[in-house]
């Protein structure tokens, strides 16, 4: 359906038909205002920086919040419920990502908090390859004279090839490999299989960075060979603030606790000044103080929701993106940010240039005068980012990116694609400037919501 919006007064919220098959999302029949005047359905095509919340994880939370109590170590009946629903989440992950049995699931903020721990759980002297387009949370944790950085190739045969030779180059020891499933920036695939089974002839570890593909694909670690893998709740439609890390044992159970304090201790003996601590060797060990329990619940009930749901979620996916790339291609000057040279498999996320048009400001008209919800910048990607404009024939270190999800419509789609090209016909109907170096309407009339204030 195409859009055809009256910027002078839109005061109806357009008509969009909900996707059949696949799980609901909270703020679905969200509406925002216009500088312009009236309100319009809010597309949100930002879900690739945090999706948004299920309405099955939404009932969930509500249902067990007034249960919600310590975990572990409570006698009182409150305290057992939470600590069922907590530890259960942890099978539910496992499943989620078809972990081994031995596998073990810690509880984190997020995948950022996911690397640093494994990060601080190395064996001495572990060398370290990853490529240097990464997400930030998997590129900057690793520290020292071992870690290899490696520009990503144009191929994924060269990919491949180029994880062997740093291996080859790395020292005796202990040696792992990280790799993003599916890129941030551009949403393409990387060869996870093939960079796993050239990680094992050199006697090397891998890990997995799932935040971008576990919402919109089925993961398997054994399938994949895979030794670790990190994932956000934030991006899997439940954003309570967890995350976890899953995968081998025996590196974080050698390594010292993450954070040191109740929780990850067995037992504390001594006096003040001299006390020995014996720690956990299960995965409290990295998990001290109290629990983000309904943020671990929430994140389960969403892996489950998505688990039960994987063909519809592909099939709505594919049939946006198709539309999305086939509208920016047929828009003036508008070039689209790839790794690789040739078509690879990829999830819903797009980003581009505008040539003559700042991201920052397309953003801010997007928003102010469609209700059109995308990301500017560089995506917490910055080598990646400035690579691949360059590549694109452009200039400048930021792009727009626009990220699918369950919130997305057909609708969504194509009033972002007429948006553009109106913006590129014709510029912008209000007047826009920095201010604290984002770009924002000039007298922006538009009010917060009162729980804003």
């Amino acid at each position: 359906m195409t859009l055809a919006v009256n910027h002078q007064n839109t005061t109806e919220t357009p008509v969009t038909v909900a996707p059949q098959g696949i799980p609901a999302v909270a703020g679905a029949g969200l509406s925002v205002p216009l500088v312009t005047g009236g309100e319009i359905g809010y597309a949100n095509l930002d879900h690739a920086a945090s999706a948004p919340c299920l309405d099955a994880v939404r009932r969930a939370v509500d249902e067990f919040l007034p249960w919600y109590a310590s975990v572990h170590r409570g006698a009182g009946f409150a305290s057992q419920v939470s600590t069922r629903l907590y530890e259960r989440t942890r099978d539910i992950l496992r499943r989620f990502v078809d972990a081994r049995a031995t596998d073990t699931v810690v509880f984190t903020r997020n995948t950022t908090d996911s690397f640093n721990l494994l990060a601080r759980s190395l064996p001495r002297h572990t060398s370290v390859v990853v490529f240097d387009t990464e997400h930030h949370a998997a590129l900057l944790p690793w520290r020292g004279p071992n870690v290899r950085r490696i520009p990503a190739p144009r191929t994924r045969l060269a990919a491949v090839s180029a994880v062997d030779e740093a291996l080859a180059e790395c020292p005796q020891g202990p040696r792992l490999v990280v790799v993003t499933g599916a890129s941030n920036v551009t949403g393409e695939l990387l060869p996870v299989a093939e960079i796993a089974a050239v990680a094992r002839r050199h006697g090397a570890r891998i890990a997995l960075d799932a935040a971008q593909l576990a919402p919109h694909r089925r993961i398997s670690l054994r399938e994949l060979d895979v030794d670790y893998v990190a994932l956000s709740g934030h991006k899997l439609y439940a954003p309570f603030g967890a995350g976890a890390l899953i995968g081998r044992a025996d590196w974080l159970r050698a390594a010292q606790p993450y954070l040191a304090g109740g929780g990850a201790t067995k037992l504390v003996t001594g006096e003040a000044d001299e006390l020995a601590v014996v720690w956990n060797d299960g995965p409290e060990r990295h998990e001290a103080g109290s629990p983000n329990t309904v943020g671990v619940y929430a994140l389960g009930v969403a892996c489950e929701q998505l688990a039960a749901h994987w063909d519809a979620v592909g099939a709505h996916e594919e049939i946006l993106l198709s539309r999305l790339r086939k509208g920016l291609a047929a828009i003036p000057g508008c070039a689209e940010l790839r790794l690789f040279d040739a078509p690879v498999d990829r999830v819903g996320t797009v980003s581009f240039v505008v040539d003559g048009f700042e991201p920052g400001w397309l953003a801010a008209v997007l928003s102010a005068e469609y209700g059109i919800g995308v990301r500017d910048g560089a995506f917490c990607a910055h080598v990646a980012t400035k690579r691949l404009i360059g590549v694109a024939g452009g200039a400048g270190r930021q792009a727009v990116r626009v990220s699918l999800g369950l919130g997305s419509t057909t609708e969504h789609v194509d009033r972002l694609v007429l948006a553009l090209r109106q913006i590129v016909a014709r510029g912008a109907r209000w007047e826009y400037t920095k201010q604290d170096g984002r770009w924002a309407p000039v007298g922006d009339p538009r009010a917060l919501p009162p729980f804003c204030a």
